[in-house]
């Protein structure tokens, strides 16, 4: 009730001063009337002003609020990240229009509701995918080789203006850590690859443990970086290695789409296959070839015409909400 009188007090100021600059018939009227006769106008059409603004906001409301959806564990997909819900703050959407005033378009103002149950809340699981309420693609590349088109690839995404992931073998960032400082200095994100891009599977827990750690320790004397991802070389890993990666503070990922551009596939058909395909949570996989350099772009633009966002690993994980365009 004391916000609503507060913003009918403002919203009459608002109406006296556009009345005192405003000439001809509406101000003749106004300096005809009595004092309290000018009052009984303004309120009321302060009030009915006031009632259509909540009114819209309201319906905005309704439109756009949605649940949080929780994580959860798939038969197939495995550990599925959760999504935040979304609600507009009526009130301070409304508080903020009165004192913007009626010239101003409606900015609406969001919360974030948590899900009760997080990814972290799942265990020491494998992850494939996003949220798939979540409008949201990765591009997540693997590099253990291929330097010559790291630059064009790099060139590329900046031009898009799309950040990526990038799983960097131990070994290849030993001998490359320049580039790697470009990757970060472009503002993509540098992930974790192991060290000698070994079948996780077929190790021991010891040098399994050696193989991520010592990739781990890499990133962050040589680069800074804090490791949160985990992506094991080839897709090959057993329950064994995705527990050593959560003791070292990390989850492990894989991918919902394979460029498969190992292979050397025509740049059309990865662009076709890519794009046909991604939905929303997609986590794509490739690598710095010539095939996915040169069908990059295609890619980038075909998601994008789909009506969904690129966003690093990180981002496209987490349950951080996506606010609709133009609210």
């Amino acid at each position: 009730m004391k916000t609503d009188k507060a913003a009918l007090v403002l919203a009459c100021i608002a109406v006296v001063i556009g009345i005192g600059s405003t000439d001809g018939p509406v101000k003749e009227m106004f300096a005809g009337l009595k004092p309290q006769a000018d009052a009984a106008v303004m309120s009321r059409a302060v009030e009915q002003s006031s009632n259509e603004l909540r009114e819209k906001i309201m319906a905005k409301a309704k439109e756009l609020n949605a649940p949080p959806v929780d994580a959860v564990l798939d038969r197939v997909w495995k550990a599925i990240p959760g999504y935040n819900g979304l609600e507009v703050d009526v009130e301070a959407t409304y508080r903020n229009a009165v004192l913007r005033g009626p010239s101003e378009d409606l900015r609406l103002v969001y919360r974030e509701i948590k899900p009760k149950v997080s990814l972290s809340d799942l265990g020491a699981q494998p992850i494939y995918r996003g949220n798939p309420a979540k409008p949201m693609v990765s591009l997540m590349i693997n590099v253990a080789w291929g330097n010559e088109y790291i630059i064009p690839m790099l060139d590329i995404l900046d031009a898009e203006k799309v950040k990526v992931t990038f799983f960097l073998d131990g070994s290849w960032l030993s001998k490359n850590k320049e580039l790697a400082a470009e990757m970060l200095k472009r503002g993509h994100e540098v992930e974790n690859h192991a060290y000698s891009h070994p079948d996780m599977s077929k190790l021991s827990r010891a040098r399994a443990t050696a193989e991520i750690e010592k990739t781990q320790k890499l990133l962050k004397d040589s680069l800074g970086v804090t490791n949160t991802w985990f992506a094991p070389p080839s897709g090959d890993f057993n329950q064994q290695t995705v527990e050593i990666a959560a003791s070292l503070g990390l989850k492990t990922v894989l991918w919902t789409l394979d460029t498969v551009d190992w292979r050397n596939p025509s740049p059309d058909s990865v662009i076709a296959k890519i794009t046909s395909r991604a939905e929303p949570g997609t986590l794509v996989l490739m690598h710095p070839t010539s095939s996915s350099s040169k069908a990059l772009r295609g890619m980038i633009r075909g998601i994008r015409a789909k009506g969904l966002q690129l966003g690093t690993v990180s981002q496209t994980l987490s349950p951080g909400r996506i606010v609709p365009n133009g609210s």
